[in-house]
């Protein structure tokens, strides 16, 4: 009886083995076990993926298209009336991204570009900074100080544009007025190339600083007091618990909004638009005014418009990817 039930089991092992690895059920994949586990979730994101992909990724796509041939204002198709004229541009390859790379117009507005982007985004941070850490105290009046502080960053872009276009007038801007009434001269802020980059600079923090200041505030506000008062016991000065306590425990809210305000200078198309118009001349351009320019203006040359925002678009990639890995080294989890 002892044998037969060996017999039985090892007749069972057998049987159970003859399946073998080969047979054996896999594991589903990462993407499928996270659908089967979250099913309903993905199903609330799909409209915004689709709308995402219409609205995003074909524009893009067609971009990067449009930027490998010759496509202009000439051999585009195009329909008038009933007439249906078709495309007649060719395929050309990375000839428009040497032709940009080698030019020494792009340097010249990436250099401005670049210039334009660190002075905002520091000025925007310093006193962004500098705001927060003072409503962050007792203060009669602290709300309607934030409400005062805010109003710039709820004034759209367009409309903000217009009012200091109109207060940097030389004839009878606001600013012209005030220097007359101080007795100095008029200056011409948006004829001259200096003046006209200092112009558009003093916008541009004007409206992003409220940003950085509220969400450093929001920074503050999570640091623990207990932190600030046992520094405080132990003899430590402002300076000191500003650089050991307030620095160090708004890293990651900084690294996030540095990063963002980069990128939204970067591109910060209606300022320079609509103040200056690029001028006087082109000397205010930035990288997306002129690629608009190539598009919208003169003869438009769409495939080299295109390959400015391609270029534009990875160089903030790399921008971004760099400024994550450099966080994560220095052991930063964002």
């Amino acid at each position: 009886m002892t044998v037969s039930t060996r017999s039985a089991a090892a007749a069972g092992q057998g049987a159970g083995g003859s399946r073998g690895p080969g047979r054996r059920r896999e594991r589903p994949g990462r993407l499928r076990r996270s659908f089967a586990a979250h099913w309903y979730a993905w199903a609330m994101v799909a409209p915004v993926l689709v709308v995402m992909l219409v609205l995003i990724g074909w524009p893009l796509a067609r971009g990067v298209y449009l930027s490998l041939t010759d496509a202009n204002e000439a051999n585009i198709g195009r329909t008038i009336g009933v007439n249906v004229i078709p495309s007649t541009y060719e395929f050309v390859g990375l000839d428009n991204y040497l032709r940009i790379l080698t030019s020494g117009l792009f340097w010249d507005k990436l250099t401005w570009t670049v210039i334009w982007t660190v002075v905002c985004v520091a000025a925007h941070y310093g006193i962004g900074l500098a705001l927060a850490v003072m409503l962050n105290r007792r203060l009669r009046f602290r709300s309607v100080y934030r409400v005062l502080l805010i109003l710039p960053w709820a004034v759209p872009a367009f409309v903000a544009a217009f009012i200091w276009r109109y207060l940097y007038n030389s004839d009878y801007g606001v600013i012209n007025g005030m220097l007359e009434l101080a007795g100095l001269g008029p200056v011409g802020w948006l004829d001259e190339p200096a003046t006209a980059r200092i112009a558009v600079i003093a916008v541009n923090v004007w409206i992003g600083v409220p940003f950085m200041m509220v969400a450093l505030l929001g920074g503050l506000q999570s640091i623990p007091a207990e932190l600030y008062e046992a520094a405080e016991v132990d003899g430590a000065g402002p300076w000191q618990r500003f650089r050991a306590i307030t620095l160090p425990g708004l890293r990651q809210v900084s690294s996030t909004v540095i990063l963002l305000g980069t990128i939204w200078t970067f591109n910060m198309f209606p300022i320079i638009f609509l103040v200056t118009r690029g001028g006087p001349g082109s000397e205010t351009e930035i990288l997306v005014t002129y690629a608009f320019r190539e598009a919208f203006t003169g003869v438009r040359d769409y495939s080299g418009s295109a390959a400015w925002g391609v270029i534009i678009l990875l160089m903030l990639v790399v921008l971004a990817v760099g400024y994550r890995r450099t966080l994560r080294s220095q052991g930063d989890p964002w």
